[in-house]
């Protein structure tokens, strides 16, 4: 499925026509506010976003779908008449996948639907973990809370990433802290408990999954007590 918006009539149309007539399932939207609604229902495979809209415009909108978790990998090309080249490059900073500047030929439109989108199915998936309102991505050492980042240590990351790997599992003080800290015969060291302190710190409500399981480690889990 792909999502077009776009408050040109005219363009949202003969798009449409073009992308389906080559095989694509295409739903088009002239405001912001249908886009949402239908974004709240299914997530497309790509979105083609034009810049100048009512309500909103295109660029607020690209920053938005990028720091939601559930949003930020989906395709989107900017499609706009705005074609200057510090404009392309802010929309393609902001993590667009492609740009393609009004007029533009269908043909060459629909071919970089096709590449962006074989693009997309080729690239590894980076491994990830979603608890509760906390994502975690070891790959791109990113941790978010309800879409905001959080910043962590170097060793607080670890520890974090350990326990997600192994979510719902308990953790024993001996293994945590010889993979984070080489410090597995030291099972008494009172590092880990102070780590553990202030991620939960950190982690602002979500501090409270990762429950202490008294006698033997920490675990985690998405359940806020």
């Amino acid at each position: 499925m792909i999502y077009f918006l776009e408050d040109d009539e005219s363009i949202r149309k003969l798009v449409i026509y073009a992308l389906m007539s080559q095989g694509f399932e295409v739903k088009g939207f002239d405001r912001p506010s249908a886009f949402r609604k239908a974004m709240k229902e299914e997530l497309p495979e790509l979105i083609l976003l034009d810049i100048m809209l009512p309500e909103e415009d295109g660029i607020s909108i690209l920053k938005q779908l990028r720091k939601a978790p559930e949003t930020a990998s989906v395709p989107i090309i900017m499609v706009t008449a705005k074609g200057k080249e510090y404009e392309r490059v802010e929309g393609l900073d902001l993590g667009a996948d492609d740009y393609i500047v009004k007029p533009f030929g269908i043909l060459e439109l629909t071919a970089r639907v096709r590449a962006v989108l074989r693009r997309n199915q080729t690239a590894p998936v980076p491994k990830e973990y979603r608890i509760g309102r906390l994502l975690i991505s070891p790959e791109r050492h990113v941790v978010q809370l309800d879409g905001e980042p959080v910043q962590l240590t170097v060793k607080e990351f670890s520890l974090l990433c350990l326990l997600a790997e192994n979510a719902g599992n308990v953790m024993k003080r001996s293994v945590l802290l010889d993979s984070v800290w080489g410090l597995g015969n030291e099972p008494e060291s009172r590092t880990l408990d102070v780590h553990i302190r202030t991620l939960r710190m950190k982690l602002k409500e979500a501090g409270s999954y990762i429950e202490t399981v008294r006698g033997i480690g920490y675990r985690i889990n998405g359940v806020e007590e």
